[in-house]
C-alpha cells in the first residue's frame, strides 16, 4: 500500500504495525521505566559508550511531566559506581532513581536470615558487606564475568549440593548482553548450569521478576497501565513488564536481534530504532 510505504520511508523505520498498540496510550502515561545497558549505552572497555541520542533523550524525559526510573540487571558494580559511570557519560540520574538486583537481594537475605556464598563480580561484593557470609546456606550468582571459572562454579555447586534444600538466587537471568566488541554470555547461562547440576530452580532477583518490577511501580506510586517500559531485551525487559500489566517497547539497539520481532511467545507493543526515537514519538503524541 503506497501510503504505508511512504510513512515508513519518511520515518526511517521508527514505526512498525505493532506501534499502534502503544502510541494510542501515550497521552495517559504518567511514567517511563528505562533499561540501561543496550538502551542508554553499550558497555565495554573503559566503561562503555553512550548510544547516539540517548543522553539528550533522558534529559528530555526529565524535563517532561513524566516520572522516570531506571531498571537494570547490572551486577558488575555497586549502584553508586554504576551511576557515577553513567554520570561521566553525561546522563542526568541519581542512585535513588536506579533499581538493580543486588540491593533487592540483600533485603531478601536479611528478611529470611540467609547467609550467602557469593559468585559475583569483585566490584559487586561491597553491596553485600552488611550480610553475614560465614557458613553459607544459599548461593547468590550474578554476572561474574571472568570470575566464572570452573573452580568458582564448582565451589558454588558444592555449597548447593551439600544442602538438603538448596537455595539459589540469580541476579537476573539474561542469556547475553552487548559490549562494544560484541555479545557476551550473561548470568542466566551459568544459573542454568547450577540449576541442572543441583536439581534446583533459582529464585530470580531482578528483571523479569514481577516483584522487582512492582518495587519500581511502588516507588513511582503508579499503576502498571500508567507506565511504559523501554528495553532492548525482548523477554526480560518487554515480556517481564507486560506480565505486570505495563506496555513494553523494544529498541533496536543493544542485544536486539531482527528475529526478536518474530519471537514465538513475546511480542513488544512497539519497536523503535533507539531511545531518542522513542522519546520523540512519546513527547510528540503528548503535545498533540
Amino acid at each position: 500500500m503506497p501510503h504505508i510505504a511512504s510513512l515508513c520511508a519518511n520515518s526511517h523505520r521508527l514505526y512498525t504495525m505493532a506501534d499502534h498498540k502503544w502510541t494510542g496510550s501515550v497521552k495517559s502515561l504518567k511514567g517511563v521505566i528505562l533499561d540501561m545497558c543496550g538502551v542508554l549505552y553499550d558497555s565495554g572497555e573503559g566503561g562503555g559508550v553512550p548510544i547516539s541520542g540517548s543522553v539528550e533523550a533522558v534529559k528530555r524525559l526529565k524535563e517532561s511531566d513524566l516520572q522516570l526510573r531506571f531498571c537494570t540487571n547490572e551486577t558488575q558494580a555497586t549502584r553508586e559506581k554504576f551511576v557515577a559511570k553513567l554520570q561521566r557519560m553525561g546522563f542526568e540520574l541519581s542512585v535513588s532513581e536506579v533499581f538493580s538486583p543486588a540491593p533487592a537481594a540483600v533485603s531478601i537475605l536479611k528478611e529470611r536470615g540467609l547467609k550467602p556464598h557469593l559468585l559475583v563480580h569483585d566490584d559487586l561484593v561491597p553491596e553485600f558487606d552488611s550480610v553475614d557470609k560465614t557458613n553459607p546456606n544459599c548461593v547468590v550468582i550474578g554476572d561474574a564475568a571472568d570470575k566464572f571459572s570452573y573452580k568458582n562454579l564448582n565451589d558454588a555447586f558444592q555449597v548447593l549440593i551439600g544442602m538438603e534444600k538448596p537455595v539459589l538466587f540469580s541476579l537476573g537471568r539474561g542469556r547475553y548482553y552487548k559490549e562494544t566488541d560484541g555479545l557476551k554470555l550473561d548470568v542466566g547461562v551459568y544459573m542454568k548450569a547450577l540449576e541442572y547440576a543441583c536439581d534446583v530452580e533459582a529464585e530470580v532477583v531482578g528483571k523479569p521478576s514481577a516483584m522487582f518490577f512492582q518495587s519500581v511501580l511502588n516507588d513511582m506510586a503508579l499503576q502498571p497501565h500508567e507506565v511504559l517500559m523501554i528495553g532492548d531485551d525482548l523477554v526480560n525487559d518487554v515480556g517481564g513488564a507486560q506480565q505486570c500489566g505495563m506496555k513494553g517497547l523494544q529498541v533496536r539497539t543493544g542485544k536486539y536481534r531482527p528475529s526478536d520481532e518474530r519471537h514465538p511467545t513475546v511480542t513488544a507493543d512497539g519497536y523503535v530504532d533507539n531511545l531518542a526515537a522513542a522519546v520523540d514519538i512519546i513527547l510528540r503524541h503528548r503535545s498533540q
